[in-house]
């Protein structure tokens, strides 16, 4: 009997294994050529020069591995190494420990990543206590329909508008599992989510990102000391990329836009019966032995922190990190008290969660590290006095939109390009006369289009990681309802500008 149709020829196995050992070998040739390109292109630079041109091409190297390899950390950490290697090839070394020490240090970083940590717990110990549970089920009962789901998880994306931390983990975390039994996928939960976090969070004066920029505003003399929050709320009406982002993910979630590209895909998948997508890590958290409780207990066990959470954070000047660490004392006060979870549980729980967010923190850290070789760098300067000669008082706040849109798109940081920014952007407001809170709706407008749509914003690896799956898929499957919005606010910002001119 013939083996020839079953058994593989041995140049078939030659190829086979030429192929697997030339894969590795392909990336290192490629890395080592693209690195040794930077480290030429060093040479090239005279000291005391802008860098030109040149400060755009870690961001597109960025762009180029992420969308091949899928991986945002990997593709970041290509920027930096390739970014140092721009600034100084021959301490490089050097220079990523002095970077990395500077963003540990950074009180910004701290925040967010013991943030991430207690959020991660306090979610976790809501789900080990059986509340995100009754809380679904109690949604379950009524909401009968796919699109009532997916117009419920707007709908509560809005009513969490404190923060868009929060909203990432905490309305991801309690409707992942209405919408698997709706069949919809997790790619879709994550852009519901995030659509409904940064975008919302900019148009209420009463969020971390309004107190943030209010402060900002201040500082830069774009308003009199203590007028930021006025000239803040001034400036909501015309954050174009805020009311058309909330717009058209109502579109999505009533079924009037549909699915298409990437989000096509998942949705059939979904359909097919897999929403949860391949290569998506979930969360590990030990669901076994969770103890019933009534659904008006277990519904009361949920908002209760919650509320908590949100009420606190208040109290504490918008500060969600001291909101969190009262909302999680709490929870574990109430549910140590009910019986429900025992005190080492409720630790293990708090452990657990800053365990499974230690991944986002990581890109997140990765994204300011990234920041500090493009700001050495100077690509934000670039970029926006490459637009200078085409700036008018009709032009000035859509070119704003689009230059900051691209410099957040790049770095991932969403607050911490505009304090290299706005130096730069209201004295030329000030200068044009033109509108400010025109000028600040734009600027917002760009912090939220690319906390949106850049994969590794922390806005979206955090709704990536709540709704159950990863940076690159949630980023590909929402980036072209991102760019109908941006391109919306864009032409928005261009009437506007000349109706107010």
């Amino acid at each position: 009997m013939s083996t020839d149709a079953t058994q593989p020829s041995a140049a078939q196995l030659a190829d086979a294994a030429q192929q697997g050992v030339s894969q590795p070998t392909r990336w290192l040739v490629f890395y080592g050529l693209v690195m040794a390109g930077f480290a030429y292109l060093s040479t090239q630079h005279v000291d005391g020069e802008s860098y030109g041109v040149y400060s755009l091409l870690p961001a597109l190297l960025i762009l180029f591995v992420a969308v091949i390899t899928k991986k945002p950390l990997e593709s970041i950490f290509a920027g930096i190494i390739s970014g140092l290697l721009l600034l100084d090839p021959t301490n490089i070394v050097t220079g990523l420990g002095d970077i990395s020490i500077a963003v540990v240090m950074d009180e910004t970083i701290a925040w967010i990543v013991l943030v991430c940590g207690m959020m991660g717990g306090l979610i976790n110990m809501l789900e080990r206590g059986g509340s995100v549970l009754s809380f679904g089920e109690m949604l379950a009962r009524r909401i009968k329909t796919k699109r009532g789901t997916m117009l419920t998880t707007c709908f509560l994306g809005i009513m969490v508008f404190i923060d868009d931390y929060l909203n990432s983990l905490a309305v991801s975390a309690s409707m992942k599992n209405l919408t698997d039994r709706y069949k919809i996928s997790r790619e879709k939960l994550a852009f519901l989510v995030d659509s409904t976090a940064a975008p919302v969070c900019i148009l209420v004066p009463v969020s971390t990102w309004a107190v943030y920029f209010a402060a900002l505003l201040e500082e830069n003399g774009a308003v009199a000391e203590g007028k930021g929050m006025s000239l803040y709320i001034d400036a909501i009406p015309y954050m174009a990329y805020g009311w058309i982002a909330l717009f058209v993910v109502f579109l999505v979630a009533a079924g009037i836009l549909g699915d298409f590209g990437a989000m096509k895909q998942a949705e059939n998948r979904a359909q097919a019966g897999q929403p949860i997508p391949d290569g998506a890590q979930q969360d590990g958290f030990d669901l076994s032995g969770i103890k019933k409780t009534s659904p008006i207990v277990g519904l009361i066990n949920f908002l209760l922190p919650m509320a908590v959470l949100v009420a606190a954070s208040v109290y504490y000047e918008i500060d969600l990190l001291l909101g969190a660490l009262v909302a999680s004392m709490f929870t574990m006060v109430l549910y140590f008290w009910q019986g429900l979870l025992s005190f080492g549980k409720l630790v293990d729980s708090m452990l657990d969660g800053f365990k499974v967010m230690l991944h986002p923190i990581a890109v997140v850290c990765a994204g300011f590290m990234l920041k500090e070789v493009n700001d050495q760098l100077g690509m934000t300067p670039y970029i926006i006095e490459s637009l200078t000669p085409y700036l008018s008082r009709e032009l000035l706040p859509a070119l704003v939109f689009a230059a900051m849109a691209a410099v957040v798109f790049a770095t991932g940081s969403s607050w911490g390009v505009f304090v290299v920014s706005l130096p730069i952007v209201i004295p030329m407001a000030l200068t044009l006369d033109i509108s400010m809170p025109l000028t600040v709706g734009a600027l917002l407008s760009a912090s939220a289009f690319g906390s949106h749509a850049c994969f590794f914003s922390d806005s979206t690896v955090l709704s990536s990681q709540g709704s159950g799956c990863t940076p690159m898929q949630h980023a590909l499957t929402q980036i072209p309802y991102a760019l109908i919005g941006a391109a919306i606010t864009f032409v928005a910002l261009i009437v506007l500008g000349f109706a107010m001119a």
